[in-house]
């Protein structure tokens, strides 16, 4: 199986695929640091650097497209603009490549808040696109805690098939088995589904959508998280010193509320503004870590580590997103930050790729007929 990967960062998607024993035949990226990793790390054969919109006619054939979108213009850490952001535009992009090569599949990433930007408008406008040229389209909400990492960090997941009978690959049964009787029948007929049009403020965690048609609901079970993993777990033993920042941190509590409890399994200890607000807060080491961003003053949160304060590390980063130790060694520190807070985590879509591209599927007769039975 061939695969490209657009948007691609440092590689993400590219991990996940060389996981899977799928070739990557083509890459983009429009960042230099990030290209500077993707090459270092993988060659230079088959990346292009630079605005892909200067490379749609080179892109060769494949079977499965990949793509983490620029997630600013949908991201509640950003700026909040939507597809009126010409980054926004980028997703045409990958339309126009679905239109052209009609890859047997896709699997595409983007952050939570798409599901209700802009009272849903957004992501109504995607799954319109998608899935009026030719795919099945699904999406679920995905967080990495269930993939063995320790970070709160939820996305959404958007694959693609040609196949079009109403059908969940992202689902087993026993996730699917959260649907009333009802529910599992209106899913397994695409005459029952709503118009895309008709959406309301805000998509659910799953779904379907066919022809400008779509169905979803809420699905909060996942019967394939893997074992959780503490941010206690991934630490270096002792970093360099300048990672540290204990005499200042204790000055900062003083003027700061203690928090001591968990939110998103995050353990928040204190913040200058009390509650689980994230600004200013001191983290400890016994839950997950928060998301990370590409946000600066984000790299320098503090966190509670024996009887120190002090960042978490590049190498640290890594390990909470699930790339080797060394993945951004290539550039300077301070870029290795961002370049991780943006990636997508290779185990999540490791998960969703196969997913996708597997044989293997719930179908809704099915479930129907079993939620009858029990």
């Amino acid at each position: 199986m061939k695969a490209i990967e657009l948007f691609a960062g440092i590689g993400g998607f590219r991990v996940a695929c060389d996981s899977l024993g799928i070739e990557t035949v083509w890459a983009n990226d429009i960042s230099p640091t990030a290209a500077k990793v993707y090459q270092k790390r993988f060659g230079e054969e088959h990346f292009h650097f630079g605005d892909i919109s200067n490379f749609l006619d080179q892109v060769p054939d494949h079977d499965l497209l990949t793509g983490g979108f620029p997630c600013q213009p949908f991201s509640s850490a950003g700026r909040k603009l939507g597809l009126e952001d010409a980054r926004g535009s980028l997703f045409e992009k990958i339309v126009h490549i679905l239109e052209r090569k009609k890859p047997k599949y896709f699997v595409l990433e983007n952050v939570k808040r798409l599901l209700s930007m802009d009272s849903g408008k957004h992501f109504a406008t995607i799954l319109d696109a998608l899935s009026e040229i030719g795919y099945l389209v699904e999406w679920r909400l995905l967080n990495s805690v269930n993939f063995g990492l320790p970070q709160h960090r939820e996305r959404v997941v958007i694959i693609g098939h040609r196949d079009h009978t109403p059908k969940s690959y992202l689902c087993t049964s026993s996730d699917i088995s959260e649907l009333t009787p009802h529910q599992a029948s209106v899913a397994s007929n695409t005459e029952n589904w709503k118009s895309i049009e008709d959406h309301g403020s805000k998509f659910h965690t799953w779904g379907l959508a066919l022809n400008g048609k779509f169905f979803h609901a809420k699905i909060e079970g996942f019967s394939d998280a893997a074992r959780p993993v503490k941010l206690k777990d991934v630490l270096e033993e002792r970093p360099n010193d300048n990672f540290y920042f204990t005499e200042n941190t204790l000055e900062r509590i003083k003027t700061s509320e203690e928090v001591n409890r968990f939110y998103n399994g995050v353990e928040i200890l204190y913040n200058q503004k009390g509650g689980a607000r994230m600004g200013y807060s001191v983290f400890g080491i016994e839950g997950v870590a928060p998301t990370l961003t590409c946000t600066t003053s984000r790299h320098y949160e503090r966190y509670k580590i024996g009887n120190e304060f002090r960042r978490l590390t590049p190498v640290e980063y890594a390990r909470i997103q699930g790339f080797p130790d060394n993945h951004c060694a290539s550039v300077k520190l301070y870029d290795q930050y961002p370049l991780y807070g943006n990636a997508v985590p290779p185990a999540l879509v490791t998960w969703a790729i196969k997913r996708a591209t597997s044989t293997s599927y719930t179908t809704f007769q099915s479930a129907s007929a079993q939620m009858e039975l029990v």
